[in-house]
């Protein structure tokens, strides 16, 4: 989307240097882009390659501001046996791109279980590379853990507490949307809880999101995608509002219906909001959080 295409149709010119513009401009300082299979995995640490310059240049202070991560989304599981000879070459591949960019890779994902889409991967399959990935990556690179988790909180526990002894870093479970005893479940393994605004649709959702405790939240946007919705119950709670236009678009505003990485001042708005906390130190605590996690030697 940020190169103007959607649904196989161009709609206006490339712009994600502006769009990772607005989003420090907006006060991020660092951003990560998410990948979910090897092919990803390389076009990101090129972006990020041909990208950091333009962005260190106006603030040196900050050090490295775009990370990537490394996995396999469990919808694209079936790669495993389809893109290579072997699952174990996949690894290897996956592996090299950990291997020849350390300084940039900060994490084993996106990977995890969706049983919402098992008709791009089924479910036993989702499992099986789920769990080889993280005994096989999780003790390779000893990274942090990216996780998805679509209607699936139960098998991915289980997994998880099987296989502790693989990651020792923690790990985040993103774009959380499930029950207040899934999460708490999750808080005890070590994790943290990610929030967005498919975290915050319902008003059950915002009630779960809560209890979350504070020292165990992070914030995203996971952008283009899970912006707060005005139909969204979170609506209500947001201060900010950012330009968009979709007919007379330009670069310097919001493509309309596409979310950005600015857009996180949002969620700090409305998870203030329900935890009736000051919005500054919130966010410092939530920025603490994911540095600790999965920047703590910058």
């Amino acid at each position: 989307m940020y190169q103007g295409i959607y649904n196989g149709s161009t709609k206006h010119v490339p712009d994600l240097d502006k769009v990772l513009q607005r989003g420090f401009d907006a006060g991020l300082q660092k951003i990560f882009i998410t990948t979910g299979n090897f092919e990803e995995s390389e076009k990101a640490i090129s972006l990020i390659n041909n990208l950091e310059m333009t962005f260190l240049d106006g603030a040196p202070e900050h050090g490295r501001r775009l990370f990537s991560t490394i996995g396999v989304h469990p919808t694209r599981c079936m790669e495993f046996q389809t893109k290579f000879e072997t699952p174990s070459q996949y690894m290897e591949a996956l592996k090299t791109v950990f291997d020849t960019n350390k300084e940039r890779v900060v994490a084993l994902g996106e990977f995890g279980l969706d049983y919402d889409r098992t008709n791009f991967c089924d479910a036993e399959t989702q499992k099986k590379f789920f769990k080889l990935q993280l005994t096989e990556l999780g003790s390779y690179t000893n990274l942090p853990l990216f996780l998805h988790c679509r209607a699936a909180a139960k098998d991915l526990h289980k997994i998880l507490s099987e296989n502790k002894s693989s990651w020792s870093k923690g790990g985040v479970v993103h774009s959380f949307d499930g029950t207040v005893d899934e999460m708490k479940r999750f808080v005890e393994l070590g994790l943290h809880i990610g929030i967005n605004g498919c975290s915050l649709k319902t008003e059950d959702s915002c009630a779960m999101v809560k209890e979350i405790p504070i020292t165990s939240l992070m914030f995203e946007t996971d952008s283009p995608w899970c912006g707060i919705r005005p139909s969204h119950f979170s609506s209500r709670f947001i201060h900010t509002k950012f330009e968009s236009a979709k007919k007379n678009w330009n670069e310097n505003t919001m493509y309309k219906q596409r979310n950005e990485p600015q857009t996180i001042l949002n969620i700090l708005e409305v998870v203030a909001t329900l935890k009736e906390i000051n919005q500054e130190e919130l966010s410092e605590i939530v920025f603490e959080n994911t540095v600790n996690v999965f920047c703590p030697n910058e």
